[in-house]
């Protein structure tokens, strides 16, 4: 990840302005420069990038499961259809036995 730029003399001179003596305001900028490069600031454009591959992934992640639940309509068609044979088969099965045609 960049840097962010940081103007260590503006930003002391603007601690010194408020009333900060010069020492203190120097160990506060940098205290605070040290933990901007430890915080490692993502910047807009490494955010885009992670955003578009998030929205890959999402897309990708959606058609896979799209595809899966096309998948477990048709088993569950199938099944419903072969289910309803079978009970078409023993229902005909039946009434032809008590008609005694079998």
């Amino acid at each position: 990840m960049t840097a962010i730029p940081f103007d260590t003399h503006k930003f002391i001179r603007t601690i010194k302005d408020s009333g900060i003596p010069e020492n203190q305001a120097e160990a506060i900028a940098e205290a605070f420069k040290t933990a901007q490069v430890e915080a490692d600031p993502a910047t807009k454009a490494e955010v885009a990038e992670h955003e578009s591959n998030l929205q890959h992934v999402l897309r990708e992640t959606e058609l896979r499961l799209e595809a899966r639940i096309a998948e477990a309509k048709a088993d569950l068609t199938r099944w419903v259809i072969g289910a309803g044979i079978l009970q078409t088969s023993i229902i005909i099965g039946v009434l032809l036995k008590v008609a005694k045609l079998v």
